[in-house]
């Protein structure tokens, strides 16, 4: 590996969140699955929860779309909701859903500074009553239109950059949170892939 890429990859992996998490419950398209990578990828989130349990797993990823953002995450894939929560209760200190209800709270008042999985649902359904009652609440992006949901890829978007600016305000960028046997294993794995 040339001194080059070696300095680009340890950049990168410097500004890496253990500490945030996106998992999409039952996502049918893989063009969205893969477009929620690329931003993943963007703000420095390394492991994805992909759980399918009322649908197929997928084979693959909408190339197109991830511009090949999946080969430089962690991903993570579950056909058991309990099995799934169980990995991300042992990792994450909260877990919220987007989920239009009473009870949510708004995007921008959520601490993205803490440890957190963020669950979006299904393109039709969202996310489901059986995930809602497992997490720890609900939030929604806030919204002056007729309609009152965004495209699952756009809405996570949205709400990975509001995580991306409190955690950037907040320090987190500033000093590498991957360390040790994490790093190590991601720097070697990485070595062997091309850009």
């Amino acid at each position: 590996m040339t001194t080059e890429r070696d300095e680009r990859l340890t950049a990168v992996l410097n500004k890496r969140q253990p500490d945030i998490t996106v998992v999409l419950e039952n996502v049918f398209d893989p063009h969205n699955i893969s477009a929620v990578m690329r931003t993943c990828d963007a703000v420095g989130i390394q492991d994805i929860y992909i759980l399918n349990h009322k649908i197929p797993p997928h084979r693959k990823w909408g190339e197109k779309s991830s511009s090949s953002a999946a080969k430089w995450l962690t991903i993570h894939q579950f056909t058991d909701p309990a099995t799934c929560f169980d990995a991300l209760r042992k990792n994450y200190n909260k877990i919220y859903t987007t989920h239009l209800s009473s009870d949510a709270v708004s995007l921008h008042d959520l601490n993205l500074t803490e440890s957190v999985a963020l669950v979006f649902g299904n393109e039709h359904s969202g996310v489901s009553d059986e995930i809602i009652a497992l997490a720890d609440g609900n939030f929604i992006i806030p919204q002056v239109g007729i309609i009152k949901s965004l495209n699952i890829s756009v809405a996570c978007a949205v709400t990975l950059y509001e995580a991306f600016r409190q955690k950037n305000n907040s320090g987190h960028y500033s000093e590498s949170k991957l360390i040790g046997e994490p790093l190590e294993s991601l720097r070697k794995q990485w070595g062997y892939l091309e850009d």
